[in-house]
């Protein structure tokens, strides 16, 4: 039974957070609580107009954005009598936000379709989204709203934003949804072999692989100029000796070496003078195969993951003339399912790097301690997307039946991953729950953003025309006898 006004946790809550939000913000909220608003729609819906006076309904509020950019991704709004649209939204306390943050320069802003804003300021200009003010149409005073979303993690998804398979996902016994994510697994683990090898019949087992690993090191930001390298590796490759001269031409034919000192880090321009030693030598050679530095996004990553580091990571690879031979001794070889991950870290991991084992960017200070060049999340991530499917995909055509079973093995029991934001949304969105036991490896992670790929990414944020729903409901339903 509720205890009402005797509720003694709640007049606790009420006391600290209250009184300090009150005196912090006045009668303007921060702009994460405006966010927090927004995402949880604690608005008169019906009454939402533009600041030029069309009305506007919100079908859909969007998806927190969590790599830059943005505040919210992928909302649904009609304006007036047309037809609803698709895009990002931007929160700001003051309408003048759109220009003095830069946002109308900015290519990450470009799909923004409406900006919502507090105070009800016009922006004129005819590259400006419409304009919502939300400063009169909370469905709560201000103050209300502040105490009771003041605990509200931004990044949880709301019971009522979750797609419309959720529910018939949750009615799922553990073990068939467990099933059915591993068959998910099993066809993007059977994609990613057949695309390496269609890429082998054409250059062979080791370029494909070589291929692989470099898109995986791009992550999602620079998959493409990391493959353009990996392509072009027989050409800026030769003759280069050492780790440090196969980091030296990648560095330049990648377009990332910088043309001037720093002038203000010692360690970094000692680097720097060094590497150009070498490069000023090769760099006419190899301008056939030199990427500009435009092709390479950095917006959103963080500093571990640039991909001068990756780079770095890769030289030390091609410099150790064992290097693949070490993998397929890992794959033949009885590894306890617990000591994969270590195992598979043993032989990707590099010792030390000179430079790059203390310092994220050439323009960071030297770090205080040496740090890896990869982390055990990247070694999973390489070994289920590419060295466990480019050695079953060997097996296979080998007809190497017995090593074709440890590697399936292998994969599904390899543990999980950290998460990232893709699966966050996805675990939330699908499964709504924030910690599930049917995720406690790889395959099952990727198996859920196989449905994403396949369901989600072909719907909208409605789950309009999406079928997956229904095959879920059908495939629960036992077929009658």
């Amino acid at each position: 039974m509720f205890s009402g006004p005797e509720n003694f946790y709640a007049a606790w809550r009420a006391q600290r957070p209250a009184t300090q939000i009150l005196r912090d913000e006045g009668e303007t909220p921060s702009e994460r609580l405006l966010q927090s608003i927004w995402q949880h729609q604690r608005l008169q819906r019906d009454h939402l107009k533009t600041t030029d006076g069309k009305t506007v309904r919100i079908l859909h509020p969007g998806f927190v954005s969590v790599e830059g950019g943005p505040d919210f991704r992928d909302a649904i709004i009609q304006v007036g009598d047309e037809s609803p649209q698709t895009g990002d939204v931007e929160i700001d306390l003051q309408a003048t936000g759109w220009h003095a943050h830069g946002h109308d320069h900015n290519p990450h802003f470009q799909n923004v379709i409406l900006h919502v804003v507090w105070d009800e300021a016009r922006v004129a200009g005819k590259d400006t989204p419409l304009v919502v003010s939300l400063k009169n149409s909370l469905d709560a005073p201000l103050h209300e709203l502040r105490l009771s979303m003041k605990n509200e993690p931004l990044r949880s998804l709301p019971e009522n934003l979750r797609g419309k398979c959720c529910a018939p996902l949750r009615q799922l016994d553990e073990a068939p949804l467990a099933n059915l994510l591993g068959q998910a697994a099993e066809v993007r683990f059977q994609f990613k072999a057949d695309q390496m090898l269609a890429r082998a019949k054409n250059s062979g087992w080791k370029q494909a692989l070589w291929e692989n690993l470099f898109r995986a090191l791009g992550y999602k930001h620079n998959v493409w100029p990391m493959q353009n390298l990996a392509e072009t590796k027989s050409s800026w490759l030769s003759g280069a000796n050492s780790a440090f001269e196969i980091q030296a031409r990648l560095l330049g034919v990648s377009g990332l070496l910088p043309a001037e000192l720093t002038r203000a880090q010692k360690s970094s321009d000692t680097f720097l003078r060094q590497v150009w030693d070498l490069w000023w030598r090769d760099r006419d050679k190899f301008e056939n195969c030199t990427l500009p530095r435009a092709g390479w996004k950095f917006h959103g990553l963080r500093p571990a993951n640039h991909p001068q580091r990756r780079l770095a990571l890769a030289s030390h690879w091609l410099a150790n003339e064992n290097f693949i031979s070490k993998i397929e001794s890992w794959c033949a070889t009885g590894v306890p399912d617990k000591k994969l991950l270590l195992s598979l870290h043993d032989i990707l991991q590099v010792p030390h790097d000179e430079f790059w084992s203390w310092h994220w960017t050439f323009k960071s200070a030297r770090l205080k301690k040496p740090q890896p060049l990869l982390g055990e999340a990247r070694v999973t991530d390489l070994a289920v997307n590419v060295i466990l499917p480019w050695l079953w995909i060997r097996a296979v055509e080998g007809k190497n039946e017995r090593l074709r079973q440890i590697i399936e093995r292998r994969f599904f029991a390899w543990p999980a991953a950290e998460d990232n934001s893709v699966l966050k949304l996805a675990r939330q969105r699908l499964l709504g729950k924030s910690n599930s036991r049917v995720l406690q490896t790889a395959a099952a992670q990727l198996g859920l953003m196989q449905i994403v790929q396949d369901f989600c990414g072909r719907s909208n944020a409605l789950c309009e025309n999406c079928r997956f729903p229904e095959l879920v409901r059908d495939w629960r339903t036992p077929p009658a006898t």
